[in-house]
């Protein structure tokens, strides 16, 4: 996949929000890694639509969608206020689909892709790797 230059890929799962940006070109890549924000978790998400039982023993369901929800209001406001304009998001399969269901239009509008993947903790070579063969 060819991505823009100072394009912004978030790596995301559960628990985690990796930003990269390239620095490179769209032939090149080059991911350098961003601070990592703080996402707020307090009331967010689908939590309230999983409940931890017997039929659903897992009981870090909630926690990991009001993490996904977390996630996409905070990449929601970073592209409302221009902070963001072109965006790759790489997620675990799972929180890629409760990232979806709270994509704002306008980050749609700069989603330039997506990949169902977990790379939480792989070095920005590995993401690269895998951008240039989405």
């Amino acid at each position: 996949m060819l991505l823009p230059i100072h394009a912004t890929v978030a790596v995301i799962d559960g628990e985690h929000l990796h930003l990269f940006q390239n620095g490179g070109h769209e032939g090149a890549l080059s991911l350098t890694a961003q601070p990592n924000p703080h996402i707020e978790t307090a009331n967010a998400g689908s939590g309230g639509r999983h409940v931890s039982g017997s039929a659903n023993p897992d009981g870090h369901h909630q926690t990991e969608d009001g993490f996904a929800a977390g996630a996409a209001a905070w990449l929601n406001r970073e592209v409302l206020e221009g902070r963001i304009r072109s965006l790759m998001v790489i997620a675990a399969p799972k929180t890629l689909g409760e990232l979806r269901r709270h994509y704002h239009k306008g980050l749609e509008a700069v989603l330039v892709g997506e990949l169902a993947k977990d790379l939480i903790g792989r070095p920005a070579a590995d993401v690269e790797a895998a951008v240039a063969h989405a």
